[in-house]
């Protein structure tokens, strides 16, 4: 085993880290995926990328295929096992990984182990990432995805990650955890509904004045990006992964 390298005040990096791009980044919008491993190399972390991994099994099991979700995750706890620590830029298949693991199955307990050992990005970049120097100039405003918030719980560590950004200003919006109409294949479903959603999210992120909206989840960006283009409230979309790392401050070198 490498030796595992540590921050001051940090616990011991794992040493052997993949990345589990998730399909909506794997397919739809690459940058996320790309961003996280850009960070975590800034981090001096090397990240492999099974190869044969797939959907973790949520949309089959939000569209009421307990089975074949089932197999899927089987599948993924097959892939990943091997390794120290999973990250992946979808806090919504974080979320799911962590909730349904015993819904699904009776796991054994490496499984749940290896579950436990799953990161959304910002949680390893906080646990982990105390020596990164990030500097960006401009104003944000997080939207709170779903299954982030409410699944996952995690409404906190994405906020820390953006104060330690030095120079940038972090706006709160009103609603800023109300649906942004994605929601997987409710968008397909109704897509009426799915729009308005997100034209009043857009609306409230504008009004605030911010630069950029920002979130943890590619499939709210792909949904709240589109809908930006098409109807132009005057904010651009970012998610956390980018933006950390158009912030990264490359190290000094020692003359």
């Amino acid at each position: 085993m490498r030796d595992v390298e540590t921050d001051a005040g940090a616990p011991p990096r794992p040493a052997r880290v993949a990345l589990f791009t998730s399909c909506m980044a794997d397919l739809a919008a690459g940058g996320p995926a790309r961003a996280t491993v850009e960070v975590l190399a800034a981090m001096g972390v090397t990240v492999e990328l099974p190869r044969g991994q797939t959907c973790c099994g949520q949309p089959a099991l939000n569209s009421g295929h307990p089975a074949e979700a089932g197999t899927l995750l089987d599948r993924w706890l097959r892939i990943f096992a091997p390794y120290d620590a999973v990250v992946t830029p979808s806090g919504s298949c974080a979320a799911y990984l962590h909730h349904h693991l015993g819904r699904l199955r009776a796991p054994a307990p490496e499984h749940r182990a290896l579950v436990e050992r799953t990161y959304e990005f910002s949680q390893f970049v906080m646990a982990y990432g105390s020596g990164l120097r990030l500097r960006l100039r401009g104003s944000v405003t997080y939207h709170d995805s779903c299954h982030m918030a409410r699944t996952l719980g995690e409404r906190r560590t994405p906020r820390q990650l953006l104060g330690r950004i030095e120079g940038l200003e972090v706006r709160e919006m009103a609603g800023c955890d109300t649906c942004c109409g994605f929601g997987g294949t409710f968008a397909a479903k109704f897509p009426d509904v799915s729009v308005a959603m997100a034209d009043t999210k857009l609306g409230t992120a504008a009004a605030g004045g911010a630069d950029w909206l920002v979130a943890a989840d590619p499939g709210c960006l792909l949904h709240l990006g589109g809908r930006a283009r098409q109807a132009g409230p005057p904010v651009r979309t970012r998610h956390l992964a980018e933006l950390v790392r158009d912030a990264l401050v490359p190290a000094e070198v020692p003359a």
